[in-house]
Formats: C-alpha cells, structure tokens, sequence
C-alpha cells in the first residue's frame, strides 16, 4: 500500500508539473503543409526538422512546410521509414521500395543497382560510426556496410546476428555497432559478435524497437516490456509498475544535449534523468496528440519534436527539468527493478490477427497488434502470389485481380508470425 500511495503521488505531482512546463504546437495536414499525418521518421539539423511520412518527405524550415516529392518522383506516396543527417550534412532517407536515397540539399544520389543486388527494400535504421562507415538495417533483410566504395551484407545465415528483423542501430564510445531486432541485441566490433537476450542478460524482452547511446557509454533499450538500461556491468528496467512511464511499449528513445531521455511510447511521452527524476506528457496534461508517439527527436535550439503514427508532429519548446517538484522513485524502491517481469507475456509468441474480408468492394484488411507488417499471400500450390513489405494496420488489399482459391496468408511483425488460411471465392 506505501509503494501504491507514492507512486500515485509521484504520477500525480508529475502530471501537474508537465502542464505547466514548456509552450507547445501540433502540426497536421490541417493545421499546416506537411505531407502526411502518418509520421514514420524524424531528423534535424541546423535548420529545421526533416519528417518521414507513409506518403512521402517533408521538411519544416523557419515556419515553411516543403513536400520534397515535388524535386523527387520517388518520394511521393512513398513510406520514408528512417532519416539521418550525416556530419556533412546529408541526409539519407530510408524508404520502402528504393533503398537508399542520398539528399545534399541539390542533388539526390540512388542506389537502385545495390537496393536490388542486395534486397535493401524497406530500410528501416541507418547510422554512421565514427570511420565514417555508413550502416543500414533492413527490415527482413539483415545489417549492411557501406563505406562510400563497396557494400557487404550480414544476415543471421552468415553471421552471428541474432535476427534479419532490425529494428534500431546505434554505435558507442568504441565504434561498436548495437543492432536492435527482434531476437535480442547484437553487438559487433569489426571482428566479432556478442549477442543479448532475456535468456543470458537483463533485457526484459527480446522485441527491441529502440537503442540510444548516452556520453557515459550507457547504452539505453526501448523494448516491448518497458526502458531498460546497461552500463557494461549492471542491467536496470523501468516499467509502468515501478515507474512513471506511460507505456511498457517503448518506441523511440532520444538523448538531448543535458543528458535527459525523451522517451516516446504507445501512450505519450517520458522525460528521465536516468536516475529517479520523470516527467511525463500525455494527451491528459498537455497538447501533445493522443495515439501511438513512434518518433522522438531534439534539435540544437532547445526543442523537443514528437512524431505520432496517426495524428501529425508536436514540438515542446522551452522546457525545464524540475528539480525539487516532483517526488522521487528510490532505487530500493524499485520492485523487481532487475528482471522487469512484472507483465510477463508482452510482446511474446505470435501475432494476434484478423482478416476482414469486404469482398463485395474488392479489398479486405488485416487488424493486428502491430502498427507494421510485411504479409504474403501463399496460394493452394505453394507459390508466393502477392506480397507487400510494408503492411499498415487495417491498411486495404486491392483482392479483385487475383483468382480465386484457398490462400495462406502470412503477417510477420516485430512481435512474431501468424499465418492463417483465406478462401476467396
């Protein structure tokens, strides 16, 4: 009951203090010029924000919205799934169907002949180490090197890597590259591998979605069953039991120039100190959207930006770590802080799915837990009839141009596989 009252009074005290700490805007498609609602990336630089949508690229710079498909075919209707701005200040847009595209501010750079020759479809995380190497993860499609010259790919067929689902990169203090998926965590050195999951570490699930690397080498995990931290000895986990964060399903996870984790999830946004301070913004307390925060980014100027996977970007200038308002979680106080099993079965076995056939207008949709999804249409002879590599919940399947049978059809997510069998007749 004590632990009950001062985590009431902890979320509480929170609360107050987010609603009042920082000036807020939404930008949607009706509020403003940007592409799309559906935001999937985020990136700043110098000047402005970059945003990744399902239907293509958008940048915000000063208070003007540019749809870059207007300079670039490719980009319109396309789903941009990641973006990152190089130390020349590049931008590497990572989209569904053309790999890689490379955007100095004049000219775009493709790589169709490499996004072929090594299925580099649905790019879905790309970093650079501190060699300048660029490296790229693809969803179903493993881990790939690109030094400027030549390209190598790893998968778990060839390599140690536990899973060719990533989810995240991210490289630290020793230009070790940590390759989120989900299977667990990879590690690689240029040499070796070294590989996490809940069965040899302190991971409290092996869906990682996130990974962000602090100035003291921390490296910080945004999994399915909450935040979990490890600093190369010693594996915390904050969830929504023994924390004030909103959600267990951890997006994104940004760190800004004070060290504080701004931590986007399925019900709002956490700011953590990484010690006992938290403040956390909600639809509840602050303007910030309701729905699902897939994106988290902050800029050099102060400003925190919040990309939602349905409802636009919220920016939260001008805001201030409480120091004293608001009550804290002792670590003693942490219930099961090292293991983080308090909701076991999250993010475990398959994918619960449905088909909802609408066959009178020629389409039906698949409803599942998962925001993504790559599915397969396998027909009565075992051939692979249809596929899309970038499957959005209740997004609609055109079914009035294919013939008519049993087909098996298999939705594989982040979380797992599911196939079930479909007569259209």
């Amino acid at each position: 009951m004590k632990q009950t009252a001062l985590y009431i009074l902890l979320t509480l005290a929170t609360m107050t203090v987010a609603a009042q700490n920082g000036a807020w805007v939404v930008y949607d498609t009706k509020s403003s010029d940007i592409v799309s609602n559906n935001v999937s990336a985020l990136a700043t630089d110098s000047k402005g924000v970059w945003v990744g949508s399902y239907q293509g690229l958008s940048r915000l710079n000063g208070g003007t919205w540019t749809d870059y498909s207007m300079f670039n075919e490719k980009l319109k209707n396309q789903s941009v799934n990641c973006l990152m701005v190089d130390g020349r200040g590049v931008v590497w847009i990572g989209t569904d169907d053309y790999g890689v595209i490379e955007f100095d501010g004049t000219h775009w750079t493709e790589y169709s002949e490499e996004t072929r020759r090594l299925k580099m479809k649905f790019v879905k995380e790309i970093v650079q180490d501190k060699d300048g190497v660029f490296w790229i993860g693809v969803t179903l499609g493993g881990l790939v090197r690109f030094d400027g010259y030549t390209w190598e790919k790893y998968t778990p067929d060839d390599c140690d890597l536990l899973s060719d689902f990533v989810l995240d990169l991210a490289v630290d203090r020793a230009n070790r590259k940590w390759i989120t998926t989900n299977g667990g965590v990879s590690v690689y050195n240029d040499r070796r591998w070294v590989n996490y999951t809940v069965d040899n570490s302190g991971l409290p699930d092996n869906i990682v979605p996130a990974i962000a690397i602090d100035d003291n080498n921390v490296k910080w995990f945004g999994t399915l069953n909450g935040l979990c931290s490890f600093d190369g000895e010693e594996w915390l986990t904050w969830n929504t039991s023994n924390s004030p964060l909103p959600s267990n399903q951890v997006n994104d996870i940004a760190i800004d120039d004070d060290g504080l984790l701004w931590i986007g999830t399925s019900a709002g946004v956490a700011v953590f100190d990484g010690k006992d301070g938290w403040v956390v913004f909600t639809s509840k307390n602050s303007p910030l959207p309701a729905g699902n925060i897939y994106k988290v980014a902050n800029d050099n100027r102060g400003n925190h930006w919040f990309g939602n996977d349905s409802k636009g970007v919220a920016r939260l200038s001008g805001f201030r770590m409480p120091s004293k308002e608001v009550p804290v979680v002792r670590r003693e106080e942490r219930s099961e802080q090292r293991t983080g099993r308090e909701d076991p079965g999250v993010g475990k076995g398959e994918e619960r799915v449905r088909i909802n056939p609408h066959l009178q207008d020629g389409y039906i949709t698949i409803t599942m837990e998962s925001s993504h999804a790559v599915v397969t249409f396998t027909n009565s002879n075992g051939k692979v009839v249809k596929t899309i590599t970038n499957y959005r919940n209740n997004q609609r399947i055109p079914i009035s141009r294919m013939s008519r049978g049993m087909y098996v059809v298999g939705v594989k997510t982040a979380r797992g596989e599911k196939k079930i069998k479909f007569n259209l007749k």
